[in-house]
Formats: C-alpha cells, sequence, structure tokens
C-alpha cells in the first residue's frame, strides 16, 4: 500500500467532518477523501440490512479512488457494519466509532452520564456493549436522550438556530434535572451542537465526543502498518457528496470554519 494514498473518510452525511477536524490535527500531512452520503442522510431509522449496505457501497467507493484505509465516522454506521466490512476488506484498515462512555465514566463526580443519540445508535450494539463494560461495573447510571431531528438540521447548516436550541432544551433537560454532569456525544454531527448546548445548559454537562480518540487511534493504526504519509507538506482534503454538491458546498464550508470562501465538492454516485 502507498504511504501517499488518501485516508478515507466516511460518514451518512456531514457530521464526519467534526471527526476529519480530529484526524486533521493528529495526522497534518495526510491527504483525505472525505465521503458524504447526503443522498441518504439521515440512516439511522433505516433498516439494519439498508444500514450495511449503504456504508458498505461508500467504503467501496472510497477503496475504489485509491484509500488506504477508511475511518467510518458515523455512529450508527460503526454500530452495523464493521464486522462485515471488515470481513470483506481484511487487507484495508477499518476504523469506526466507539461511544465516548468510558471516559465520561471516568470523569463523573455525579454517577449520573447522558448519551445524546440518534435513533440508530440506540438500536445497535456497541452503545449497550460500552455501558456494559464500563458504567455498570462502576455503578455509574446512563440515561439516553434521542433524538430524529437535529441531525437533518444540522445538515441544513442550522447547528445554531432558534429550532435546534427548541430541540436540544426538549431532549437535555431531563437529563440536567437527573443530575448528569457528562454528555456523550453519540453522534458525529453533535459536536457541532456544542454552542447550542453551552448557550441552553451553561456548564451543567462536561461534553465527551470519540473524535480525538478516533484519530490517535487512526495514527497507531498508519503507524503500525507503515502507511503514513513520509511528505512534510500539509495535506489537502477532497470532498465527494453523493447528494447535490452545491447545497452540500456552504455547509461545508461552514462547519469546516471556511464560510466565505469557495470550497470544491464533488457529487460522486457509490
Amino acid at each position: 500500500m502507498n504511504q501517499g494514498a488518501p485516508l478515507g473518510v466516511y460518514d451518512s452525511g456531514m457530521g464526519g467532518l467534526s471527526v476529519l477536524a480530529e484526524l486533521r490535527r493528529a495526522l497534518p500531512h495526510e491527504n483525505f477523501l472525505y465521503l458524504g452520503d447526503t443522498a441518504h442522510v439521515p440512516i439511522g431509522a433505516r433498516p439494519e440490512d439498508e444500514i450495511r449496505d449503504l456504508t458498505a457501497q461508500a467504503v467501496a467507493a472510497l477503496h475504489a479512488r485509491g484509500a488506504k484505509g477508511v475511518v467510518v465516522a458515523c455512529n450508527t454506521a460503526s454500530a452495523f457494519s464493521l464486522t462485515h466490512l471488515r470481513e470483506k476488506y481484511p487487507a484495508l484498515p477499518i476504523i469506526g466509532l466507539v461511544p465516548a462512555v468510558k471516559p465520561a465514566v471516568a470523569a463523573t463526580r455525579t454517577g449520573v452520564v447522558g448519551v445524546l443519540a440518534t435513533p440508530g445508535t440506540l438500536r445497535g450494539t456497541l452503545l449497550a456493549d460500552v455501558i456494559r463494560q464500563f458504567a455498570e461495573p462502576a455503578g455509574v447510571r446512563v440515561l439516553t436522550a434521542v433524538s430524529a431531528e437535529l441531525v437533518p438540521l444540522v445538515e441544513a447548516g442550522q447547528a445554531e438556530s432558534g429550532r435546534t436550541r427548541e430541540v436540544l432544551r426538549g431532549a437535555l433537560t431531563p437529563l440536567a434535572e437527573a443530575g448528569a454532569d457528562q454528555l456523550v456525544l453519540g453522534c458525529t454531527h453533535y459536536p457541532f451542537l456544542a454552542a447550542g448546548i453551552h448557550s441552553e445548559f451553561g456548564d451543567t454537562f462536561t461534553l465527551v465526543d470519540s473524535g480525538a480518540a478516533v484519530a490517535r487511534h487512526t495514527r497507531r493504526v498508519l503507524e503500525e502498518r507503515d502507511l503514513r504519509s513520509r511528505v512534510q507538506e500539509p495535506g489537502e482534503v477532497t470532498y465527494l457528496v453523493t447528494g447535490d454538491a452545491h447545497v452540500s458546498a456552504p455547509v461545508i464550508a461552514t462547519l469546516t470554519g471556511q464560510a466565505g470562501q469557495n470550497v470544491t465538492v464533488q457529487q460522486v454516485t457509490t
């Protein structure tokens, strides 16, 4: 495998950009192929086999474009697809997400941890597994809040809108009232809601997500397989979407801190 090949990053939409930001900090000399399956977002309410099929198609598209590894930067896709993907691509490093329950359990002072999740993440096994592995032995209570509306709001570029804050109030107030002091962001779209959460709840919650940990793990995997880029120039990102590129471009620009700039986005089929 060529060390200079790009690293693929897949999400059902724009949420994986939060993971991409952490990957670029940890691996500044890597080139990235970011694929947002915006034609099918959100995927959380879809049947399990459809989630696996959509994820497999996206990974196949990244593999065909020469990706030396793929980060599945989507909690729902990770929950349903990692085993199948690793069986299909045994030579391709495939890295997924695990809800950040472990660090939240270690940090809580109240003994109550909240998880803001999507319907798909709650249906998968990964969240239940990490709760059973880390929270239950520590005697920590884990409460979940779910919303099917937050992902579409982020996708529409409304992460800080009044409607988004209204949805956050409804979803998170029960967790705050129950004493949760750590809030696990169980979807890669949710780090983009941090400002709204802090505005509504102040310092009630410490926000915990998987992005930085996934980036560190990805760096280790590339080093172990001798796949890290050897160039010294800053890496670049190629943005791919399955939906309308003209619609996605300004959202990507905003979420990546390039608002007002021309961001090139290519529409592809998977």
